[in-house]
């Protein structure tokens, strides 16, 4: 049941950052990471009797610390999904995000296994590759979008650290807490950079982005309550296989042989990093 949940975690994760990737074309990202997270409070209210829980102080406060990370990370890997290629940005946030917790763990005293440190190695070599000298033409968008996608990832693994941290019986309210401390701090975002709200037209897709965002992070806590959090973590972070694929069929996208091979390369360092 374990397996499921994460694989779900991460398929679901995968379509909810495309659809978010799209509507941040088109409006700012931090109005569309505000309203989808808004809208991803129903969904969490909704499925709470799915893992009842004690609240407690404590769920609470780690929840609004993990929610703060998840908001900023958001923001940043939307606006690099935004400014694409999608299939480029999504692998390299993944590395990062399983690589923190990596290194998270070496300072608390934890020494990585061998299989872990090589998963490192490439993923490092794949953010060389992603960072080399892009075309002329492309210069901006993937100099720009690899950069806040390695920031977005660094968030996303702070969350899932944070979030694997809460009390055992305390169910899905940490989510209420991550939730409460994501949207004060979007409004006060969008209210300093006096970002428009999404149009009548994109609200389809931010909805949906919404909706399978809360999913997905319902399911990757079912996943880590009853199994192994590695094995969640790995399957998890496959979520940019969907927004690779997506990306291909559905905008074309086209990537060089360096930008594929990084993408591979991402790929292959998070399955790495996580079963190491």
């Amino acid at each position: 049941m374990a397996l499921l949940l994460a694989l779900g975690s991460g398929l679901t994760f995968g379509a909810a950052d495309f659809a978010g990737g799209l509507a941040a074309k088109r409006t700012p990202a931090v109005s569309v990471t505000l309203v989808s997270q808004a809208i991803g409070v129903v969904v969490l209210v909704a499925l709470m009797p799915l893992l009842p829980g004690r609240p407690s102080t404590a769920a609470f406060a780690t929840g609004a610390l993990a929610g703060l990370a998840g908001a900023l990370s958001l923001v940043a890997y939307l606006r690099a999904l935004a400014l694409g290629p999608m299939g480029l940005v999504a692998p390299l946030a993944a590395v990062v995000g399983v690589a923190v917790p990596v290194v998270a763990g070496i300072v608390l005293g934890e020494r990585p296994s061998l299989l872990a440190s090589t998963g490192i190695v490439l993923g490092v070599v794949a953010v060389g590759v992603i960072a080399g000298r892009p075309r002329v033409e492309h210069r901006v968008a993937v100099s720009a979008g690899p950069l806040l996608a390695l920031l977005g990832g660094a968030g996303f693994g702070v969350f899932f650290i944070l979030l694997d941290r809460t009390p055992d019986g305390s169910g899905l309210w940490p989510l209420i807490g991550a939730r409460g401390s994501s949207l004060l701090l979007l409004a006060v975002l969008v209210a300093v950079t006096r970002s428009a709200l999404p149009a009548r037209e994109v609200m389809p897709l931010v909805a949906a982005s919404g909706g399978l965002d809360m999913l997905a992070n319902i399911l990757f806590l079912l996943a880590t309550r009853t199994g192994l959090l590695t094995i969640a973590a790995l399957l998890t972070s496959l979520y940019p296989v969907v927004v690779v694929i997506l990306a291909r069929h559905l905008l074309a996208e086209r990537l060089g042989r360096p930008q594929a091979f990084a993408v591979a390369l991402s790929l292959a360092a998070v399955a790495v990093i996580t079963v190491g």
